[in-house]
């Protein structure tokens, strides 16, 4: 491997508080409009399939599959564009094909719309990633990990809330949360073109776009040229796909081992959201502060790892509650990783280090639900002998003490 240099990063303006706000905005509304979605789409799938859901759950797979493939493609073009151009216009390009996305949702007359609406939702997914370049445009160093926080807080807000409000709509009717959410989009889109100041001058960008370094390849060989930004990159990688045990698994697991209704679960997904944004918006900067970012990393991937295993072994829901504060101690990895990871890139290349790390994300949720949704069947299936249903969250606590252990060393 050849011998990397960390570049001199120019200096930095003290952190402009009014920036962060207005980032912090701008995540928010496209997390309430995403979150909007979240439980009536599948609704929607299931009215084309004459309720099957089985069928349904094939077609989400496919779906699932075109905007994970659509945004391992995508990121890397999308985080050299801000590079070279700013990171407002990129973040009103997402703004706008999300509200695209939920347009055809909401208007989508066969399965084949909604397939689009997913494919242009994954070319344009970029906002949390260029929010993350972002905050690295307009805070020093020292002070990433804390502001990085905020777009923690900003989802985990949206997660809460979004989802609430998209169950209340769509009991009125089932396509309602769509148009609600496209108008969030297209607000969020007014908000970025009025109010978002850009945050990279001209004289900080990229001289010019290089297309060779826009593709996923390009983009992980930025990564190859440091040992330490690869780790950081492997780490990545595990996080993002031992998470997808969540998206794909848990419903099907609470309601098989608990027993668990739509109640019960909102419930449950409304602490982990209310748990994520208060570490995220309390805890981050003083743990970081006293402990510093690489050690802060480990703690908070050890207690991901243990908050897995706990799901996975909890034999009661008050067992698995009483794992959520552990588990959300998970969070300060994300922005400690973050904070690590951009001090190593130029500011003419933190978009491209955000489109690496959205890439991998995008590998992640391509092979995730086959490794959770096999090994969950398996576990209540042939496998049921070994007495084990919460394996894929054994699997996804294996991932994240792995991830534990490459921070350790490649960190150093």
């Amino acid at each position: 491997m050849a011998r990397y240099t960390v570049p001199v990063q120019p200096p930095i303006p003290p952190v402009r508080a009014a920036a962060l706000r207005f980032i912090f905005v701008t995540v928010v509304l496209d997390m309430l409009a995403f979150g909007l979605a979240l439980p009536v789409l599948p609704r929607l799938v299931e009215g084309f399939l004459a309720g099957d859901t089985v069928a349904a759950a094939t077609v989400f797979g496919v779906f699932s599959f075109a905007f994970n493939l659509m945004q391992f493609l995508c990121a890397p073009v999308l985080g050299a564009l801000s590079d070279r151009f700013g990171r407002r216009p990129v973040i009103l390009l997402s703004n706008l094909g999300l509200g695209i996305d939920h347009v055809l949702l909401a208007m989508a007359p066969s399965l084949g719309w909604l397939l689009a609406a997913r494919i242009i939702a994954g070319l344009c997914a970029a906002t949390v990633s260029t929010a993350f370049a972002y905050i690295a445009d307009v805070t020093p160093p020292e002070g990433r990990a804390k502001a990085m926080g905020l777009v923690g807080v900003a989802f985990g807000l949206g997660f809460v809330v979004g989802p609430a409000m998209g169950g209340l709509l769509g009991a009125v009717d089932p396509r309602l949360p769509f148009w609600v959410a496209a108008g969030l989009s297209g607000l969020n889109f007014l908000y970025g073109l009025f109010v978002l100041p850009e945050s990279l001058p001209p004289e900080r960008r990229a001289a010019r776009f290089r297309l060779r370094q826009a593709n996923p390849f390009g983009a992980f060989a930025l990564l190859r040229a440091d040992r330490v930004l690869l780790g950081l990159g492997a780490v990545s990688f595990l996080k993002h796909l031992s998470h997808v045990v969540l998206p794909v698994v848990f419903v099907l697991y609470a309601g098989w081992r608990y027993g668990w209704n739509a109640a019960m679960l909102g419930f449950t997904l409304a602490l982990v959201g209310i748990c994520s944004a208060v570490v995220q918006g309390l805890l981050v900067g003083p743990v970081v502060a006293r402990l510093g970012e690489r050690r802060a990393l480990i703690l908070g991937l050890a207690c991901g790892a243990a908050g897995f295993a706990g799901f996975g072994l909890a034999p009661s829901a008050s067992w698995f509650w009483a794992c959520l504060p552990i588990f959300a101690l998970w969070d300060i990895a994300g922005p400690a990783q973050q904070a690590l990871a951009t001090r190593r890139v130029a500011p003419d290349r933190q978009g491209a280090l955000q489109g690496a790390f959205g890439s991998l994300q995008g590998i992640a949720g391509l092979i995730g639900p086959f490794i959770f949704a096999g090994s969950f069947a398996f576990a209540i299936g042939g496998g049921a002998w070994l007495g084990l249903p919460g394996l894929p969250f054994l699997l996804a606590a294996a991932m994240v003490g792995g991830a534990a252990l490459v921070a350790w060393r490649a960190a150093r």
